[in-house]
């Protein structure tokens, strides 16, 4: 309790709820956690890397967009883990905003991110490959009879979108106020198996990778409108700092994920 309370003071800002017998970690205290991990992994990377061991262990800090990462890449976290069986994988989700920050305090070692283009000097940006964003429906849904569709016929529609599949949203949402279009409502949501049975029960038309319902499309159980010949092209893009160390299984995991996503992609 007194290491916890000097902590606190040293920060000037609560790490922990106290909620009667039960202790729980603030946004601060989650954020400290964080660079708290890292340090110890980078400890354990430098101890590898120096010494040359056989057997390195540490964590490599993923930032990944959940489509990219349950259709791409699960491959490549296969071939990993037999080469690496001891390094550990922090996955989390894209969080576009704040990616920057992640890169220069070392809490994120390499990031994918689904997007036209990244612009930023500090960072090396790399495109893998390209996916296609669509729209789609239930097969039922009133859209789903239309011979074309475009950005207005998305005005009074409730419309399904990711909140953490990265920057293509925010192109979207660009697209519709300046054009003027104004759904009926928004649902933003963190998973995008959770958009796609909302979608199955005919709650409305959702943005999302082609690549991440086409089990559902060829099921039938979803219809992709046609909208634009088809969508918006984006990259898959791979992120990191440039003066960034690319330690031995970094390099492995790049790698491994450079020729998933190519493969994958190529077969699209």
């Amino acid at each position: 309790s007194a290491q916890i309370k000097a902590l606190e003071e040293e920060f000037g800002v609560p790490l922990f709820d106290r909620l009667g017998k039960k202790v729980v970690l603030t946004e601060a205290g989650e954020s400290l956690m964080q660079y708290a991990e890292k340090m110890l992994a980078i400890e354990e990377e430098t101890r590898a890397g120096v010494s040359a061991c056989q057997e390195p262990k540490g964590t490599i800090s993923l930032r990944i967009p959940e489509s990219v990462g349950t259709c791409l890449l699960p491959e490549a976290f296969r071939e990993f883990h037999r080469s690496y069986p001891n390094i550990s994988l922090d996955i989390s989700n894209c969080a576009f905003h704040t990616l920057k920050q992640e890169f220069k305090t070392g809490i994120t070692d390499l990031a994918f991110l689904i997007s036209d283009s990244v612009t930023a000097a500090e960072l090396v940006v790399e495109a893998r490959g390209f996916l296609w964003i669509v729209a789609v429906c239930a097969p039922e849904h009133r859209a789903a009879g239309k011979a074309t569709f475009d950005l207005g016929d998305f005005a009074g529609e409730t419309i399904l979108l990711s909140k953490q599949d990265c920057s293509y949203k925010m192109g979207f949402d660009r697209e519709l106020t300046e054009q003027d279009v104004r759904p009926a409502a928004r649902m933003e949501m963190t998973s995008v198996g959770t958009i796609k049975q909302c979608i199955i029960q005919g709650v409305g038309i959702a943005i999302l990778p082609e690549i991440s319902i086409r089990d559902e499309r060829a099921a039938g159980r979803v219809h992709v409108l046609p909208w634009e010949d088809g969508g918006r092209e984006q990259a898959i893009l791979m992120l990191w700092h440039k003066d960034k160390w690319i330690f031995p299984a970094l390099r492995a995991f790049m790698d491994a994920a450079r020729s998933s996503v190519q493969r994958l992609t190529a077969s699209s």
